[in-house]
């Protein structure tokens, strides 16, 4: 994963062949047994996501409430949904999570089945107890798709997918029973996540992905809170506003592509979000005192 443009750019060159070949998203999936930690993993997961059985006990934190994760379940992350989790117990097993990418979940599968499922339906609820049926079944599917990961075969994506599907019906096939609590801190849990999701956009990767959340109302709806709430705590909290924070975080990464990417002025201005390149033009030019032009040429 890019963690920084200017590094990148001088590693390749000023080539948009090469630059392009390095953005173009290949379908990623890996599965593995883990001491739980759903949180974290060794990578960069920004572009992943994630199904995860828990077995040990802890509070899984969203932004203005979490829940107590006191017996086996099954969590499903979406990469633009920030959470975090605190363990609070002993583990009553090794856990399994396998994660993938985007590329991974073709678009059929995405627009069709899957669409009104937890991975990518934010209204659908992310955390699913198991009985002991289920938990058996889910822990077969969990081993059958390490093995199948270590498989030769063509055609071992197919079945993999396969997995996942059974793996989310699996868990929908019961109602959830989750009982949610309200975070006694939620204006400060609420700020840092946004802060989170909005750092989780950057870079931007051209042509593969563009600027989605561009305003306050696109932050709290995957926040899942009213606007006029996230513009509060977050005016409490950090002293400046939603907007001015957006915005800067914007021009920040338009003054990096500028200076460091081969994309044109406006292709830039389309990948974060500018539909017209003189409202790009005009934001620069106000957010820096300089125009993308001469940002452009100091550069050169």
């Amino acid at each position: 994963m890019i963690e920084n443009l200017s590094d990148f750019y001088k590693r390749i060159g000023r080539n948009d062949l090469a630059a392009e070949a390095y953005v173009k998203e290949k379908p990623y999936f890996t599965v593995q047994e883990s001491q739980c930690r759903i949180g974290h993993v060794s990578f960069s997961y920004r572009d992943f996501y994630k199904v995860a059985l828990v077995l040990e006990t802890g509070k899984l934190f969203y932004a203005d409430k979490w829940i107590m994760v006191d017996r086996p379940a099954l969590l499903f992350s979406n990469p633009m949904i920030p959470y975090a989790w605190e363990a609070t117990g002993d583990a009553r097993g090794v856990g399994c999570f396998c994660i993938f990418n985007e590329a991974f979940i073709e678009a059929s599968e995405k627009m069709g089945t899957l669409a009104d499922t937890p991975l990518f339906n934010q209204s659908k609820e992310r955390i699913y107890f198991l009985d002991d049926e289920v938990l058996q079944s889910v822990t077969e599917i969990f081993g059958k798709m390490r093995e199948e990961s270590k498989s030769d075969y063509s055609q071992k994506l197919d079945i993999l997918r396969c997995y996942v599907h059974l793996m989310v019906h699996e868990a929908m096939k019961a109602a959830p029973t989750s009982t949610y609590v309200p975070h006694k801190n939620a204006a400060q849990r609420i700020a840092e996540l946004f802060l989170t999701l909005l750092d989780r956009q950057f870079p931007i990767e051209w042509p593969k992905k563009i600027l989605r959340l561009k305003s306050a109302a696109d932050f709290a709806d995957r926040l899942s809170i009213h606007v006029n709430h996230l513009n509060r705590v977050v005016k409490a909290t950090t002293g400046r506003t939603t907007s001015d924070l957006i915005n800067a975080r914007i021009a920040q990464e338009g003054v990096q592509l500028l200076q460091h990417s081969p994309l044109s002025i406006s292709e830039i201005a389309y990948s974060l979000g500018f539909e017209e390149l003189s409202s790009f033009s005009n934001f620069i030019k106000k957010r820096t005192g300089t125009s993308p032009t001469e940002l452009r040429e100091a550069a050169v």
